[in-house]
């Protein structure tokens, strides 16, 4: 059987105990609907991935890193209103991620990076907060801004579109459903013009902005993109993880 030591939840004792991690990577998702033809952990899935193939290049270039199973919850309050998409607020995030951080301080490692799956999750003031109470470096990537999709998709979405629907056709094909049962994406946008052009900001009640809760058309979607997507992606997340690996957290600044 083959081993993946960069993923923890495949690792025995004796491994992890011996591995001298110097990175650990912390997928962060969320538990919600996109359109009608992808499935609910949809950002979990897509978090977990990129990590691990980040991870394994990382691995195999020398870098000591391991990806710990996901938080499948995030911040939802704009979805409360759709059926089982589950929520936790930001304070309840911090929580989660505090009592990470205790856990993981005394054995070794010395940075966490959060790898965020969803729009909803924001980690810069959770990260602000924690930084000052902890001997680890802390920092987050959101994986679908790590490359300019517009390179790859003509209209990447925003949520269940072309993009995120061509990495699930790569990742997990079982998971997607025909196209022509999804839903169009098609999006309410704000009346007022601030919030709409985006320098103002509120956030979207997503049964007032969606009827499919899709945002973004996902018809040009193909496995191909996907592909390239993730394979380009994993492999700049990865030299990230290779230099933090490498980088001493007391001397990080030239």
């Amino acid at each position: 059987m083959e081993t993946r030591p960069w993923v923890l939840a495949e690792s025995t004792w004796p491994a992890v105990r011996d591995a001298g991690y110097e990175v650990v990577v912390l997928p962060w998702g969320a538990t919600e609907a996109h359109n009608t033809h992808l499935p609910y952990a949809t950002d979990v899935i897509e978090a977990s991935e990129i990590a691990i193939a980040a991870a394994g290049i990382a691995w195999g270039r020398g870098a000591r890193v391991v990806v710990v199973p996901p938080v499948p919850f995030g911040v939802n309050t704009g979805q409360l209103a759709v059926p089982s998409c589950l929520n936790l607020n930001p304070s309840t995030q911090l929580a989660v991620l505090r009592d990470l951080v205790q856990a993981l301080e005394p054995h070794g490692a010395r940075k966490l990076v959060v790898v965020n799956g969803h729009g909803g999750n924001d980690f810069k003031p959770l990260l602000r907060e924690l930084q000052p109470q902890t001997s680890l470096f802390l920092s987050f990537v959101n994986w679908w801004t790590i490359l300019d999709a517009r390179l790859y998709f003509g209209e990447p979405g925003d949520h269940a579109g072309a993009l995120e629907t061509s990495v699930m056709m790569h990742l997990t094909p079982a998971h997607v459903r025909p196209l022509d049962q999804a839903g169009s994406g098609e999006e309410r946008r704000f009346r007022i013009a601030a919030l709409r052009e985006g320098w103002a900001w509120a956030q979207r009640d997503w049964p007032s902005v969606t009827r499919d809760t899709g945002v973004g058309n996902p018809a040009g979607a193909t496995p191909a993109l996907g592909e390239r997507f993730v394979r380009d992606a994993a492999e700049k997340l990865a030299g990230y993880l290779v230099d933090l690996a490498a980088a001493d957290p007391d001397d990080l600044y030239a």
